[in-house]
């Protein structure tokens, strides 16, 4: 699309988007490309527990404290 079509047909240009196509903008006599519509990448689940089975703590029996040690410290 030119600007101009662009500018008059955004609404209908966004659905299309929307719909997964990608949209090239033109601009001037020669129409060369200055920008890209295109939909946004697939979101990627994050996953959670990166650290799981890298890290391990371990305290020694004797390990122990009061509530008010705690509230103290």
């Amino acid at each position: 699309l030119t600007i101009g079509e662009l500018k008059a047909r955004l609404p209908e240009a966004l659905a299309r988007v929307k719909k997964g196509e990608t949209i090239s903008v033109t601009y001037g006599r020669s129409k060369r490309p200055v920008a890209v519509l295109a939909p946004p990448p697939p979101r990627r689940k994050r996953k959670l527990g990166l650290l799981v089975g890298k890290l391990k703590a371990t305290t020694g029996t004797d390990w122990a404290m009061t509530d008010e040690e705690f509230l103290d410290s």
